[in-house]
């Protein structure tokens, strides 16, 4: 490649932070639920690269192609990959995409393809290196390139940012189910590889009790409380696992193995999940996956938790108490289903007038025409 910077390149990330930052200085932008991906395109030549540094153009030939059908021959972004269907993001829908077979690739890539959203430019359309920029002016170059370049209705889109703190609290508010959190990145920073400084990120977390369905243990040798198993009921009162518990301490779980052992109940006399069990069969399975103790559905815990999608948590869970005044039966699906705003729609900003409300300040006085893509 001739590009002045060439894969693998580690993105910037974000230090996780308790809540959005304040002051000026701040520029605030959704965190969406999808894959980190640099794209790189130096002619016929597009390669998309994970944030761990892995190829990701096989598994969605779509936005290689839609990457390759911009105009400038020569450019580096950063963004997420994501998949929408129906208006929200799917998690579920995008992990599907890292499959060994390119004919089940191609079929999904046309099912159910997938955006590119950029927040980052890190080449811009004349081959050169922004890098060494603060922010405040990358965001107006990307401005810029998405006004010329991209199409609101295109697979490459542009992520909305703001300094507007009220702003920043409504995607906030969102997020949990759809949305990821909120990022805050300092306007006058550079681009900084692989460090953790000058931007964070802000994820709304919450609580729900759940019933404790099951538990695997730690290791065969000890036969020690590994991960607790979490379950809620849906309307037809069937018990979904939804999740695990897995943030204990050590005297926790040695003080907790003989009691959780004393509730084993076998599946067939009303033991485990009625609905949806742990350990079914996907190419996500392993041997390990499948083994775990099926409990009598009466404990009830309340743990904390970022983001429910797919009826699932998406990250482990934490510990926070025991419910014994919580009826196994009221632990419901409905706690779960906050932050249903369709994040979708935020990318879709034809109009003049509502591009402005979610783009800078400072970039919205160095150019004239109105944000698209």
């Amino acid at each position: 490649m001739a590009l002045p910077i060439k894969p693998p390149v580690a993105p910037m990330e974000a230090q996780l932070v308790n809540e959005i930052p304040e002051g000026e200085g701040w520029q605030y932008e959704p965190k969406w639920d999808g894959f980190r991906c640099l794209a790189f395109r130096d002619g016929d030549r597009v390669e998309l690269q994970s944030k761990s540094g892995q190829p990701l153009g096989r598994y969605f030939p779509e936005v290689v192609e839609a990457v390759a059908a911009l105009k400038p021959a020569r450019f580096v972004l950063d963004g997420e990959i994501a998949v929408p269907v129906e208006g929200v993001l799917s998690f579920d829908d995008l992990l599907q995409r890292i499959h060994p077979a390119a004919s089940r690739i191609k079929k999904l890539a046309a099912e159910t393809p997938a955006l590119y959203i950029v927040f980052d430019l890190l080449v811009d359309d004349r081959g050169t290196a922004l890098i060494e920029q603060p922010l405040r002016d990358r965001r107006a170059r990307l401005e810029k390139f998405a006004a010329k370049y991209l199409r609101a209705d295109g697979r490459v889109r542009l992520s909305p940012a703001t300094e507007d703190l009220k702003q920043a609290k409504k995607w906030f508010a969102a997020a949990g189910s759809n949305l990821d959190g909120v990022i805050a990145k300092h306007l006058e920073m550079d681009y900084r590889s692989d460090e953790r400084s000058g931007m964070v990120k802000v994820k709304n977390m919450r609580t729900a009790e759940c019933v404790v369905g099951g538990f695997r243990y730690g290791s065969k040798a000890t036969k020690t409380l590994g991960s607790l198993l979490l379950g809620l009921y849906d309307e037809r009162g069937l018990l979904n696992h939804v999740g695990f518990c897995s943030a204990l301490t050590t005297k926790q779980r040695e003080e907790l193995t003989p009691r959780i052992e004393r509730l084993k109940k076998p599946i067939d006399k009303g033991g485990g999940f009625s609905g949806k069990a742990p350990g079914g069969v996907s190419r996500w399975s392993t041997e390990r996956s499948g083994e775990w103790e099926a409990l009598d559905p009466t404990l009830v815990v309340e743990v904390q938790y970022d983001h429910f999608s797919g009826g699932r948590f998406r990250h482990g869970t934490k510990f926070l108490r025991w419910r014994p005044d919580k009826p196994a039966r009221k632990c419901g699906m409905d706690q779960v289903r906050g932050g249903t705003g369709a994040p979708v729609e935020l990318l879709e900003v034809g109009g003049k007038e509502r591009s402005r409300k979610v783009t800078s300040r400072a970039s919205r006085a160095k150019r004239p025409s109105a944000l698209r893509g």
